[in-house]
């Protein structure tokens, strides 16, 4: 008997505002609320993949005001099997560059008042294994498409995970060192943890469009007016390699 065709997802950052906006999308309710804006559907060859913008259509949520719970849900109740998470990230380690993407293998979460589990009140409790935040097959399947597209794309390193929305302080980043972090960003957790618990494969796919806090010569936000652009371009090379490889 034929395997099921597993069902993608993105959830689109900041950068992505227009991503996928020929598509009217599809408002999805959830017990936890309504999610961050209307699902859509993008077209990747044979392949019809829903996109999810996390910020909201207009970029207005920021990241620690996410509802992470109903737009995980969101995609849990359309059936979808793994979530490819596109974010903006800042890099800490030296050698990686402002316009390169990354496909990280860990994490670190720093933020504090989020909602960072579906079960809560009569629901139960699920103590999902997270040794590996996230889903090795995924990110595999990822690097193979960089490759593939012949894209310089950064293998494994720590997303360090902080509260936004303001930047951190270049003593918060020294401390992000010391602790492991390779990137520094907002939105993978509690993502990654939910994923886990609504049981979809989950991986980041992270443009890297400044040196984080202390790190670059110019200023944080010269930075990312100046490789976003190259960066979410090699991002959708990834994709596009990614969804032709899919059966």
């Amino acid at each position: 008997m034929a395997s099921k065709e597993r069902q993608y997802a993105i959830i689109a950052g900041s950068g992505f505002q227009s991503f996928g906006d020929d598509s009217e999308g599809t408002a999805v309710s959830t017990s936890f609320g309504e999610p961050s804006g209307p699902v859509r559907e993008q077209q990747y060859d044979d392949h019809t993949v829903y996109l999810l913008p996390r910020h909201g259509d207009d970029l207005s949520i920021p990241p620690h005001a996410i509802n992470y719970r109903a737009n995980l849900k969101a995609l849990e109740q359309l059936n979808v099997d793994a979530v490819i998470a596109m974010n903006t990230v800042g890099v800490i380690s030296k050698n990686i560059h402002p316009g390169q993407v990354a496909v990280p293998d860990q994490l670190i979460d720093y933020t504090w008042g989020r909602a960072h589990s579906v079960h809560e009140g009569n629901s139960g409790v699920d103590h999902i294994d997270f040794t590996l935040p996230f889903a090795e097959e995924l990110r595999q399947g990822l690097l193979r498409a960089a490759h593939a597209a012949d894209i310089n794309i950064c293998d494994g390193g720590v997303y360090a995970v902080c509260q936004g929305p303001r930047l951190e302080t270049a003593a918060e980043v020294d401390r992000l060192e010391r602790d492991g972090g390779d990137f520094v960003g907002m939105t993978a957790m509690p993502e990654a943890a939910l994923a886990r618990e609504l049981g979809m494969d989950y991986a980041c796919l992270s443009l890297i469009v400044n040196y984080a806090a202390g790190r670059g010569e110019n200023s944080i936000h010269a930075d990312i007016e100046t490789s976003t652009i190259t960066a979410k371009l090699q991002s959708m090379k990834v994709l596009r390699e990614f969804f032709r490889a899919v059966e």
